[in-house]
């Protein structure tokens, strides 16, 4: 059920069964040779819809923009400060709860996004506290990265081994190849597994990581593997929605 193809009065109605809402959130930033600039927003929004369809939920349109400055090194990378994600993140929070909904559950595909996004939860929680009445309905955020539990670590474990790596990975490149047959991309990756490390800013990670990979072959995936991913993925965070929702 997704927000923007509902009308105001579906939402009323939605509203009077359920004050949770699914929000995707991702990125928009370099993926590697083969890998979408979409990558991460994209892999948060099918597998977002995903959940809604399997537990009734109202999805949020995803916010595909997050903290990537470290991505800046490559053409058509995006991001926002922290400060703005946060402040993204309040406002969005706050219009929902100024309908009713009390309840907003994060699924992420990027991982830069972690730490400001918590930070936004403390933000939001302390504005709560510190202004809203002592008689107001608690509100309760909770992120959920789409790749971590163990059906989505499993399969890639199996099909990819250390060649999964942390960026620019099989696993979300063959999410997006499911999502997105027609837009399977090929290119030469030399070598096939890409260096590990750390970085810091824009500058040091295209210098560490030329060509924009970390400890990938994202060569390996496929859309048949990228079903597979998002159907464990759906399934696994569906059962978490639906019980953090009625705990």
């Amino acid at each position: 059920m997704q927000l923007q193809l509902q009308t105001w009065q579906e939402v009323e109605t939605y509203l009077q069964t359920s004050r949770s809402v699914i929000i995707p959130i991702g990125s928009t930033e370099q993926h590697g040779p083969v890998g979408l600039i979409g990558t991460d927003a994209i892999c948060a929004e099918v597998i977002a819809r995903g959940v809604g369809e399997a537990t009734g939920a109202l999805v949020a349109p995803t916010i595909a923009v997050g903290m990537a400055q470290h991505h800046l090194g490559f053409a058509g990378s995006m991001t926002l400060r922290p400060s703005t994600l946060i402040a993204v993140l309040r406002d969005m929070v706050d219009s929902f709860v100024k309908h009713g909904f009390d309840r907003f559950y994060f699924i992420n595909g990027h991982g830069g996004n972690v730490a400001t996004v918590a930070a936004a939860f403390s933000e939001i929680y302390a504005a709560r506290s510190l202004a809203a009445p002592a008689n107001a309905a608690p509100i309760k955020c909770r992120l959920k990265n789409w790749w971590q539990n163990s059906e989505v670590h499993e399969i890639a474990r199996e099909l990819y081994g250390e060649a999964e790596g942390s960026h620019a990975t099989p696993s979300e490149v063959a999410v997006t190849q499911f999502a997105y047959p027609e837009a399977i991309k090929s290119a030469p990756l030399d070598p096939p597994v890409a260096p590990r490390g750390d970085f810091a800013d824009a500058a040091d990670y295209r210098r560490k990581f030329p060509d924009g990979r970390i400890g990938s072959n994202p060569g390996l995936a496929s859309p048949e593997a990228g079903r597979r991913l998002y159907e464990a993925a759906v399934a696994a965070i569906a059962g978490d929605y639906q019980k953090w929702v009625a705990a």
